[in-house]
């Protein structure tokens, strides 16, 4: 009795669906694969998908309260650049790594103060800062890749392993961990469902509702420069397209892990399970010979379930 009430709760929980999904879903491509369902390709497909993962993190604490982050994307990419240029200008992998966060930083407040000192709406604010940041990178590379010289002990946050699981992978657990914390248990946590569930309700509850949103995107953009960190140790490379476009699958794994556009619903586990289903999906397509543009085109149908099944829940619950 007690193991069917633990799964009646286990149902309740809005990441389950997409948990469901991403099983079936993987089940479904080892039938016509075997390849699917080995060490190396789960340990390929898990470090492939970490970084998009890693981004919703942030993304999702953003959607919650209601609002958006288009230029995780550009943080992403601006910071891997910096990244390499402090290496290329000799600064030790500290520096280095500190300079990448701080365009996160910077991208943050940025935004933030733009959305709540300015009243900009968060669409037209992050859209602004997505350009600048992307004009940046092809400002500083001309369009040509960054390749300096890194010491060997900074490859491993992108390249290494610890056992048979690759660090951006234990990265993304540790993050998953803090953050769930972070969300369901601290005060925090509570004031960003809050300012996403009703604003005004929040504010007059005792919320700081602007200086919530003002963390949120700080967090937001912090994390995506950390993935560009990761990204740059990983490949050694700083490209000038570095990061564009990743805003839409980060958008997307928060909406399939449950998210809702509208605020004050979603989870970082489900946003991480919604990264993996993207992740699993891009997979499939290539172990399976599918055209790989098709891949977006699948990931586009995924959403629209994910998301008209939410709406659906969500009017059967008496919310629509």
């Amino acid at each position: 009795m007690r193991v069917l009430q633990q799964l009646l709760q286990l149902r309740q929980m809005r990441e389950f669906n997409v948990l469901i999904a991403l099983v079936l879903m993987g089940v479904l491509i080892s039938l016509f694969t075997p390849y699917f369902l080995t060490v190396s390709n789960l340990m390929g497909v898990s470090r492939a998908f970490s970084l998009t993962a890693i981004m919703s993190i942030g993304m999702v604490m953003v959607i919650i309260t209601g609002g958006i982050d288009l230029s995780v994307g550009s943080a992403m990419g601006l910071a891997g650049l910096i990244t390499a240029l402090c290496f290329d200008a000799g600064f030790s992998q500290y520096v280095a790594v500190a300079a990448g966060l701080g365009v996160g930083l910077a991208f943050g407040l940025t935004n933030g103060l733009l959305i709540t000192a300015i009243g900009l709406p968060p669409f037209i604010a992050t859209l602004g800062t997505l350009s600048i940041g992307r004009g940046l990178m092809y400002m500083i590379t001309h369009g040509v890749p960054l390749t300096p010289d890194t010491p060997e002990s900074f490859s491993v946050l992108g390249q290494g392993y610890v056992g048979p699981v690759p660090v951006p992978v234990v990265i993304l657990l540790v993050l998953t961990l803090v953050f769930t914390i972070i969300m369901t248990r601290t005060r925090f946590g509570r004031h960003v469902y809050a300012t996403g569930g009703n604003e005004n309700a929040a504010r007059l509850s005792g919320v700081k509702v602007q200086r919530v949103k003002l963390a949120v995107y700080v967090l937001s953009s912090t994390i995506s420069a950390l993935a560009g960190v990761i990204a740059f140790s990983r490949y050694l490379s700083a490209e000038p397209a570095s990061g564009f476009g990743s805003e839409l699958e980060v958008i997307a794994a928060a909406a399939i892990g449950g998210a809702s556009l509208a605020g004050g619903i979603g989870s970082v586990l489900g946003a991480v399970i919604g990264a993996a289903l993207i992740g699993e999906i891009a997979n499939g397509v290539v172990l399976l010979n599918i055209n790989t543009y098709a891949q977006q085109a699948i990931t586009g149908g995924v959403i629209l379930i994910a998301v008209s099944l939410d709406v659906l829940r969500n009017r059967m619950g008496g919310r629509g």
